[in-house]
């Protein structure tokens, strides 16, 4: 890590961050090299080194702060309502789903490579936001459903989170995706997000 103030080193990390996540909006992930990001950031590519070892690390550290601001997400669902029904619930979540494209996107790639290719810090910190996003949702069960049985609860957790690594590739499709399946006499109904991420929701509340 280069020297300088620890804000210098946070907000160099953020800047390449920032990068990858304006690249990723126009770009796959296999496209996107380092000279790439460094196009996007005020300092050369050998710097980047600096703060980061691969740009698996790169993209784990864009990863973590998607969570991050699911969480935060999560956490004013809790605290912004008093009671809510299982309908409206099913709404709200659904709705902080719809808000974060880019952390459904990234839940849709091969997370295997891009872990085994971080450092074990980065991915430590990247699994301490996920465990924070497991927690924020069990609070908002905890609360809007205080009769719901403990082993319920695990299971809407344990089934909905390997639910929404799916969403994307369902939800957003390109006009080549969309040809074929018209060409392959697919009949296959588009559903947003949310009308995806509704049902499953009130499906588990029924469990």
């Amino acid at each position: 890590m280069p020297k300088g103030s620890k804000q210098l080193t946070n907000s160099r990390r953020e800047e390449i961050i920032d990068a990858c996540a304006a690249l990723y909006e126009k770009m796959n992930f296999k496209d996107i090299t380092i000279k790439e990001i460094s196009k996007y950031t005020s300092f050369t590519r050998t710097s980047i080194y600096n703060y980061f070892r691969t740009k698996e690390e790169i993209f784990l550290a864009l990863f973590q702060r998607e969570y991050e601001l699911w969480i935060d997400d999560l956490t004013h669902l809790a605290g912004d309502n008093q009671r809510l029904s299982a309908d409206d619930f099913a709404s709200k979540l659904a709705s902080s789903l719809e808000k974060r494209q880019r952390l459904l996107k990234l839940l849709s790639m091969n997370m295997y490579d891009m872990e085994e290719n971080s450092s074990m810090d980065s991915l430590v910190a990247f699994k301490y936001a996920y465990g924070r996003s497991i927690n924020a949702l069990k609070v908002c069960l905890k609360k809007f459903f205080p009769q719901m049985a403990e082993r319920d609860a695990e299971n809407f957790i344990f089934t909905f989170f390997p639910f929404i690594y799916g969403i994307y590739p369902y939800t957003y499709v390109t006009e080549k995706q969309r040809e074929a399946m018209k060409k392959a006499g697919v009949e296959f109904k588009y559903l947003s997000v949310y009308e995806m991420a509704y049902m499953e929701i009130k499906k588990l509340l029924d469990i």
